[in-house]
C-alpha cells in the first residue's frame, strides 16, 4: 500500500517530534443506555462527547454553586474542578498561541449533597436552596481547537484537549497528598463527537500537589504529543476492511474474553469494553447513522469499526471513559495490523 501523506490543515506552533479504577461497575442494559442517549440528544442539539448518567454544566455553576471538598485530617483544600479546567485552558493557550480555542464543554456525574450547619436539623421538606450544598464526584471537560483539524472519510476531526477529575479516586479522609488527574490531547470526530485518544496524548494518572505542577505537566504532554503520527494511524484505517465474518468473530471473542482463564487472558492484549458496550457495537454495525456497514457490501472499513468502538464507549462512567477511549485506539490499531499480519490481536478475529 502506498504511504499516506496526512498532515493537519493548520498546525501553528506545534512541536512535531517522533514519539485506580472502581472495583465494581454496574452493567446498564442496552435499552436503558439507548433511552438515555435519545433523551440527551433531544435536549441538546449538539451531541455530547459522553452520554449516559452525565449532565452538562458550565464553569460558573461549578464556581458559584458548588463547594470544594477538603482532606478531612488537615482540612487542606483539594484542587477544584474549575481550577483544573482553567489550568488546562491556560496551558493550551501557551502551547497553541494564536490558535482558535473554543469554550470548554463540561459534563458531571455523581452529585454529592450536603447542608450548611444552620440547616442540619431541618426536615427535608423545609430545606431551602440556600440550605443545601453540592459538589460533583466526577467531572470531565474538553475544548476544541478547530483551527487544527483534518478530514478522514468525510469526517472532520478537531484537535481536542480535556481531562477527568474523579474524587472517588482520592482518599479524602486522610491528609493532603498527591492529587490524581487524567489529561488528554487528541482528536474529536465532529460527526459524532467520538474521542480519538492516542498513547502519547494521554496521562492516565497525573499526580500533582498543586496547580503549578498540573500546569507544567500538561505543557509537557501537549508538546510531546505527535499529532501527525496519530492522524496517519487513523487515516490508514479507511483503506483496510474487515469482513462480516471477521467482525462477528471479533464480537464473539470479545464476549469470551471476559471469562477466559487468568493465565490465558494475561497473554492477550487488554480489552476493557463491557458486554453491554459490545452489544451496542453489534447493533450499531447495522443501524448507526454514520458508521453502519453498507448494505450488501459484506465488509466494513476499520475506520468505521474504530468509530463503532469509540461510540459505544460514550456509555461509560466518567472515571472509566478515557481509559476505554485509549483502549479503543489500541484495539483499532491491533485489529488493523492483525488483518495484514499475524500479531497478538489475531486471536480476536480468528
Amino acid at each position: 500500500m502506498e504511504a499516506m501523506q496526512l498532515m493537519p490543515v493548520h498546525r501553528t506552533n506545534m512541536l512535531m517530534q517522533t514519539f485506580n479504577q472502581p472495583k465494581f461497575e454496574v452493567e446498564t442494559p442496552v435499552e436503558t443506555i439507548e433511552a438515555e442517549i435519545i433523551s440527551s440528544r433531544r435536549e441538546n442539539k449538539k451531541l455530547p462527547f459522553i452520554e449516559a448518567n452525565t449532565r452538562e454544566v458550565n464553569v460558573e455553576h461549578l464556581k458559584n454553586d458548588c463547594v470544594v471538598p477538603v482532606f478531612s485530617k488537615d482540612n487542606e483544600i483539594t484542587i477544584s474542578h474549575p481550577s483544573f479546567i482553567e489550568t488546562a485552558w491556560d496551558a493550551a493557550h501557551q502551547v497553541f498561541k494564536n490558535e482558535d480555542i473554543e469554550e470548554p464543554s463540561i459534563r458531571v456525574s455523581h452529585v454529592i449533597k450536603g447542608r450548611i450547619p444552620e440547616a442540619i436539623h431541618k426536615p427535608v421538606k423545609d430545606l431551602q436552596d440556600e440550605d443545601k450544598t453540592i459538589y460533583y464526584e466526577r467531572m470531565m471537560f474538553c475544548f476544541d481547537i478547530p483551527s487544527i483539524h483534518e478530514d478522514i472519510e468525510g469526517n472532520r476531526l478537531n484537535l481536542t484537549i480535556g481531562g477527568v477529575r474523579a474524587y472517588n479516586h482520592e482518599n479524602l479522609y486522610s491528609k493532603k497528598g498527591m492529587e490524581k488527574f487524567k489529561v488528554f490531547i487528541g482528536f474529536k470526530n465532529m460527526v459524532c463527537c467520538n474521542m480519538c485518544v492516542s498513547t502519547d496524548g494521554y496521562k492516565s494518572e497525573l499526580k500533582v500537589m498543586g496547580t503549578a505542577d498540573l500546569f507544567s505537566s500538561m505543557i509537557r504532554l501537549f508538546q510531546e504529543y505527535n499529532v501527525a503520527k496519530h492522524l496517519y494511524n487513523m487515516g490508514a484505517y479507511k483503506d483496510n476492511y474487515m469482513t462480516e465474518s471477521q467482525f462477528a468473530q471479533f464480537l464473539g471473542k470479545s464476549r469470551l474474553y471476559q471469562f477466559l482463564p487468568v493465565e490465558q487472558k494475561r497473554r492477550l492484549p487488554s480489552m476493557l469494553m463491557t458486554d453491554t458496550q459490545i452489544g451496542l457495537v453489534a447493533k450499531s454495525y447495522y443501524n448507526d447513522e454514520n458508521f453502519a456497514m453498507q448494505e450488501g457490501k459484506g465488509e466494513i472499513s476499520m475506520w468505521k469499526v474504530y468509530n463503532l468502538l469509540t461510540g459505544a464507549n460514550k456509555s461509560s462512567y466518567i472515571d472509566n471513559f478515557l481509559d476505554r477511549s485509549l483502549n479503543a485506539t489500541q484495539l483499532g490499531e491491533g485489529l488493523y495490523k492483525a488483518l495484514n499480519e499475524e500479531n497478538q490481536y489475531s486471536w480476536f478475529i480468528k
